[in-house]
């Protein structure tokens, strides 16, 4: 497969958490090669990631996962303009394997090294698909981890609107496919099992839901899934008392109490802001019942709305590689004292809401 002469060939490697990735993509956003390695089967026993496995994996699966990228792209090393790596936020462990193998392969073929932000990637991801830049816009970052809405004016400008104020929505979706015994991950279990069942048969809590700020809370909710499935002051116990039939309509109406506040105030930051496009990124918005929501409101409200296409929903080094593009050209270059870090790129907003730039 023959490049472009005029073309910037980014390698993109992404291990923030459980998936091993690298990608190929050129000029921010022709992906010639995106390969990902779960490690699902390694962490479903515990119902969730452990990260001491997590990085044992990584170690073994990364140097294999990038020459299979390079090879699904028919590049070599060479061919290689710049190597881009999500240096955080995420798991400590993991994200350290990622970054010294870029570190890596900076050094040895002598080309630069761009650090990219996760949450940032999962901002402008939908614009892997887009047919135009959608900004500026409204951008909903839901995954196990993060769940944010940030006002995204330019790919390397944003502002955070507002987050969670615990739980994320991806960590409520395993909590409660754990208590229905659905398996891990939860989402994708939850989002099957609730398509038979009725959304409006239980009526769950939706906090803060008209509150006048952008933030989340889901931790109430999962404690009134709780309650409502093994009585109060319970803990997790067999769900054998349930029919099929009561599985599927708690797990509808979990998932409806939870994409409810995501939808709402989504479309309130929107209006708010006064932008007419809505970006949506990270694992839980391959969820189909918060796509349909979606896609329901913005058109009601007359947003453009610009999904993810779901195979870059969950962590994946294309929208790394894409975003490191960006990076690149703006002059935003690591050196090879670049260290992993756990926490977001900058602090909790201030009340003030003030602006981030991205690769500042």
């Amino acid at each position: 497969m023959s490049l472009p002469e005029s073309s910037t060939t980014i390698l993109g490697i992404e291990t923030s958490c459980d998936e091993t990735s690298a990608a190929v993509v050129l000029d921010g956003r022709d992906v010639r090669s995106s390969a990902v390695s779960s490690q699902v089967a390694l962490h479903a026993r515990y119902g969730g990631v452990v990260p001491e496995i997590a990085a044992r994996a990584h170690i073994e699966q990364v140097v294999p996962i990038i020459e299979e990228a390079l090879a699904r792209a028919g590049v070599s090393y060479d061919d290689i303009d710049a190597i881009a790596v999500t240096d955080g936020p995420g798991l400590v462990g993991s994200l350290l394997i990622g970054v010294t193998a870029a570190k890596t392969l900076a050094l040895a073929l002598e080309k630069p090294l761009v650090a990219v932000d996760h949450i940032q990637a999962h901002c402008t991801s939908a614009a892997l698909s887009a047919s135009a830049p959608p900004w500026p816009a409204i951008a909903l970052v839901v995954s196990g981890g993060h769940t944010s809405l940030y006002l995204v004016r330019d790919l390397l400008d944003s502002e955070l609107l507002g987050q969670t104020i615990d739980d994320a929505a991806g960590e409520a979706f395993d909590k409660v496919a754990a208590m229905l015994d659905l398996g891990y991950p939860g989402g994708p279990a939850i989002d099957r099992v609730a398509a038979n069942g009725n959304p409006r048969a239980v009526r769950f809590p939706r906090a803060l839901l008209d509150k006048p700020n952008l933030d989340f809370s889901f931790s109430g909710l999962k404690t009134a899934v709780l309650y409502h499935v093994f009585g109060a002051g319970k803990k997790y116990g067999s769900v054998a008392h349930l029919s099929d039939g009561q599985v599927s309509d708690v797990a509808a109406s979990f998932q409806a109490a939870l994409v409810e506040p995501l939808v709402r105030k989504t479309i309130r930051a929107a209006t708010e802001q006064n932008v007419a496009n809505v970006v949506v990124g990270g694992g839980v918005a391959a969820n189909s019942a918060l796509r349909s929501s979606l896609k329901q409101a913005c058109g009601d409200a007359g947003l453009s709305l610009h999904l993810t296409p779901s195979e870059y929903c969950t962590d994946n080094a294309a929208m790394v590689a894409a975003l490191g593009f960006h990076l690149l050209r703006a002059g935003c270059i690591a050196d090879l004292t670049l260290e992993p870090r756990a926490g977001l790129l900058r602090p909790k907003r201030r009340k003030s809401r003030t602006q981030t730039k991205w690769g500042a």
